[in-house]
C-alpha cells in the first residue's frame, strides 16, 4: 500500500540523490546499521529513539534507490543487498522489542515469522514470474505500524508497543495469504 508512494517519494528524492556520490550499497549497509541501533534502543527499553531510529533508516532505504537509479550505479547486486538487509533489520528490530520486554516471545516470533514470509512469498512467486505485490502489509506498512507503536507507547502507554506488534503479525499473516492465493489463481489460469 504505502509502496506505492514510493515513485512520488523517489521523484521528491531525486534533486537530493543526484547530489550525493556514495556507492547507494554503502547507504544500504548504513541503513542497516541504523536499524539495528533501532533494535538496541528497543532492547534499552528506550521507545522514542527506537521510533526515530526506524524512521531514519527507512530514509536511508528510499535514499539508496534513488542514489542508484538517478547515478546509474543501480545493480543486480545492490537489489540483492537491500532486500537481504531488509530482511535481517526488520527481524533485529522485534527481536530487540521482544528483549527490551514489550511483547511476549511468541508474538513476537510470530511477527518474525510473517515478516520474513511476506517477502519469501514474494520472491517465490517472482521466480514462477507472477507479479506479487499485494497485500495489507508490505514492509512499510509494517515499519510505520512498530514507529507509530514506539511513539504511542512512548507518550501514552508502552502497551501499544505489545499492539503494534501484534498487529504486524495479524496483518503480515493475512498478506502471505492474500500473496498465495494471487499466486494460485495466477497460476491456475496458465
Amino acid at each position: 500500500m504505502l509502496n506505492k508512494l514510493r515513485p512520488r517519494l523517489q521523484e521528491f528524492m531525486e534533486p537530493l540523490a543526484r547530489n550525493i556520490n556514495i556507492n547507494p550499497n554503502i547507504i544500504t549497509v548504513t541503513g542497516l546499521i541504523i536499524s539495528l541501533l533501532a533494535a538496541y534502543a528497543f532492547a534499552m527499553e528506550n521507545l522514542l529513539a527506537g521510533g526515530f531510529l526506524i524512521l531514519l533508516s527507512g530514509f536511508f532505504d528510499v535514499v539508496d534507490g534513488a542514489v542508484a537509479k538517478n547515478n546509474n550505479t543501480k545493480t543486480q547486486f545492490g537489489g540483492f543487498l537491500d532486500s537481504t538487509s531488509d530482511r535481517f533489520a526488520d527481524a533485529f528490530i522485534i527481536i530487540g522489542i521482544i528483549y527490551g520486554g514489550y511483547v511476549s516471545w511468541i508474538f513476537g516470533v510470530l511477527a518474525i515469522l510473517a515478516s520474513l514470509s511476506v517477502s519469501y512469498v514474494r520472491a517465490r512467486a517472482e521466480v514462477e514470474g507472477i507479479k506479487c505485490d499485494v497485500g495489507f502489509a508490505e514492509r512499510a506498512e509494517r515499519l510505520v505500524i512498530i514507529m507509530v507503536g514506539a511513539f504511542l507507547g512512548y507518550f501514552i502507554n508502552p502497551y501499544f508497543m505489545t499492539l503494534a506488534i501484534i498487529l504486524v503479525m495479524v496483518l503480515g499473516f493475512l498478506t502471505v495469504a492474500q500473496r498465495v492465493y494471487h499466486s494460485w489463481k495466477e497460476l491456475k489460469e496458465v
